[in-house]
């Protein structure tokens, strides 16, 4: 196999933006995720995400955490599985 170049998206830490594991769909566009710092939070699918992405129990999603209330939070993006490989290889997923 060939090193493919992959662009993947990394989470801003100066937003405050983390890695997440979505452990289960609560409906209505809301999910309860694991986060990196051994949280977990309801987050939310913003409307422009919900109908162009699918997202499923074990996705792997960055999330920004509410400012004024830290239980929950919004997911502002999904990987594929590439993408996740390519992010255990590297070493940058700490679950």
């Amino acid at each position: 196999m060939t090193d493919e170049v992959i662009r993947v998206r990394l989470p801003d830490r100066n937003k405050g933006e983390m890695f997440a594991v979505v452990e289960s769909m609560m409906g209505a566009g809301h999910i309860k995720v694991k986060c990196e710092d051994g949280k977990e939070r309801l987050a939310r699918i913003p409307g422009k995400m919900r109908k162009k992405i699918w997202i499923r129990e074990g996705d792997i999603v960055i999330i920004v955490p509410w400012s004024f209330q830290d239980e929950r939070a919004d997911v502002i993006w999904r990987y594929t599985n590439p993408q996740v490989e390519w992010l255990e290889r590297k070493g940058l997923l700490k679950f």
